[in-house]
């Protein structure tokens, strides 16, 4: 199984890696590898399946793939076109020949997936036949929702099953849970090749897994990492399965390698804690966005708070810490406490610290405003300018040093709207904007353990959350504490309850569904962040920008 990161729209560098992975797999005297869905072209290419030129240079290199692949059975992921129609498949090289392909019949469409938009469902399964040994080829959601895949139920010795399933929390746990239940059904080993790396707001974990008849995990491959999974079963007793009309099937005259001992199998699994594959995930999803957007270099604005330090880490655990810029830019309402705990969490990370007053900057923006607002209070207008005026400076770094702002907020607070539109949400990559505040407290403990001392300073994790655009401002002045906020968020957004279903279990909950309702216009404008839940802003959630359902 060959687990590899790959590029959505990199063609050649795509098809370039296929092929090492290829011969790197026949020297090691292997029978058949498996590369991810859509391995080709990257999952997923979106819109790019429109442009007809972007399909032929596709085809074009499955060809070449083909030409190139010797004595070893290659499944690889492609975009298949017949009679018009498009498929997402998989094609089976062998001995420089296309021998057939699979096209992917069940299409999901729910959540992040469109594949009904671009895709054609394919009409029957395939079963890949050599020797005497039957192996069922399926896609991702072919094996999730795998009905019209129960023609190969009692007909198959493995179920090969190439896949691009993204990653969210637990999500390992979902799969094997299905997984297991398929291997029974189908009586059959399992074997499953997932993709690894960030693709915009997704990320791919890897974790490809092979599963015994009896549902058991037999091998796995990383999580988070690209990874080689090598395997082998010794097939005893080989049956003449009877086919029907309902099944296509391909034959290839392949003589099996005798093995002198079976590969080592791995060691036995032990799967990460959730803060662990949730940082993993955020680490994963920013260096890959990062990289392929062709950056080098971050910026982060730090505060003094949680999430800018959190964000801060995993910059300089992406990137390293000399293509990490922090810019630490206070008013009158900065804190001194901030200040300290800004400038040792900068030492910590062995970065120096770039300080901007910004005071002099909003003086003078109250200044020229002054006769316009004249005889009207102070309010969240000036509160916002200083975010504003901060969410210039960082751009102007962005420009001057070809940087790429990483923004700081998180999902308590961009659901609610505690964010300042064209302040602290400027920049080009939202790192935890799709982690709620009480999962960003637990990833930066699960940090400072893993380095073994305070990496984040534990005064940042034991102080009250403060936005400090005002004196003696607490988030707490506006939001519900956060273990609650998070709740509500978990209930209306994630599992899409109303206010209807909710309004026992919960107080202040009308002020709460209001703020999360009327702030769409701002995620509309938010940049792309890493999706780790269920159900993540953009095209995980798409709600209208303005709706007046409530109930």
């Amino acid at each position: 199984m060959a687990q590899i990161n790959i590029t959505v729209g990199d063609i050649k560098g795509n098809s370039e890696k296929i092929l090492q992975k290829i011969k790197n797999a026949e020297k090691e005297n292997t029978d058949i590898i498996i590369f991810p869905e859509l391995a080709i072209c990257g999952y997923p290419p979106e819109d790019l399946i429109l442009k007809k030129g972007f399909v032929d240079d596709n085809l074009e290199a499955v060809k070449k793939i083909a030409q190139n692949t010797g004595n070893i059975i290659a499944i690889v992921g492609f975009i298949n076109r017949e009679k018009n129609n498009i498929y997402n498949s998989a094609a089976i090289l062998y001995k420089g020949k296309i021998k057939g392909f699979y096209n992917k019949i069940n299409l999901p469409n729910y959540g992040v997936f469109d594949e009904k938009r671009y895709f054609s469902p394919g009409e029957k399964p395939v079963i890949l036949n050599i020797k005497g040994v039957n192996i069922g080829i399926s896609i991702c959601e072919d094996l999730w929702t795998p009905t019209t895949c129960y023609n190969l139920k009692g007909k198959i010795d493995f179920l090969v099953n190439l896949s691009s399933s993204p990653y969210h929390k637990g999500k390992w746990k979902e799969r094997y849970k299905i997984f297991k239940k398929r291997a029974k059904e189908f009586n059959c080993k399992i074997i499953y090749v997932n993709l690894f790396g960030g693709q915009d707001e997704l990320v791919f974990d890897g974790h490809s897994l092979v599963i015994d008849k009896t549902g058991k995990i037999i091998v796995h491959g990383k999580q988070f990492g690209e990874d080689d999974v090598y395997f082998d079963f010794l097939i005893k007793n080989k049956k003449n399965y009877r086919l029907n009309k309902n099944v296509k099937i391909f034959k290839i005259n392949y003589d099996i390698k005798e093995k002198e001992k079976t590969i080592n199998f791995r060691k036995k699994f032990m799967p990460m804690t959730e803060e662990e594959e949730v940082y993993s995930a955020l680490v994963t999803g920013t260096k890959d966005y990062i990289e392929n957007s062709g950056f080098k270099k971050a910026i982060v604005a730090v505060s003094g708070g949680i999430d800018s330090a959190l964000v801060a880490v995993i910059a300089v655990d992406c990137l390293k810490k000399e293509n990490v810029d922090l810019i630490f830019m206070p008013t009158k309402f900065t804190s001194k406490e901030s200040y300290k705990d800004a400038i040792q969490l900068s030492k910590n990370l062995g970065i120096e610290l770039k300080i901007i007053d910004i005071q002099s900057i909003f003086n003078f923006y109250l200044k020229i405003l002054q006769p316009f607002f004249k005889n009207l209070k102070q309010d969240i207008t000036e509160e916002n300018l200083q975010s504003r005026i901060r969410g210039n400076i960082v751009m102007a770094f962005s420009n001057k040093f070809k940087s790429i702002v990483l923004t700081t907020g998180n999902k308590s607070e961009l659901s609610t709207g505690y964010t300042t539109l064209y302040g602290d949400m400027a920049g080009g990559f939202a790192v935890i904007k799709d982690t709620p505040k009480t999962l960003v407290y637990k990833l930066a403990k699960y940090r400072n353990k893993k380095a073994g001392f305070d990496l984040i300073p534990k005064n940042i994790l034991k102080k009250a959350p403060t936005a400090e655009l005002k004196f003696n401002q607490k988030d707490s002045d506006t939001l519900p504490p956060y273990p609650l906020l998070d709740k509500i968020i978990e209930d209306y957004i994630e599992k899409d309850k109303t206010y209807g279903e909710l309004k026992n279990k919960y107080n202040n909950l009308k002020k709460v569904i209001s703020m999360i309702d009327k702030s769409e216009y701002k995620r509309r404008q938010s940049p792309p962040g890493v999706k780790i839940t269920p159900k993540a802003f953009g095209k995980d959630r798409r709600m209208p920008i303005v709706n007046k359902y409530f109930y």
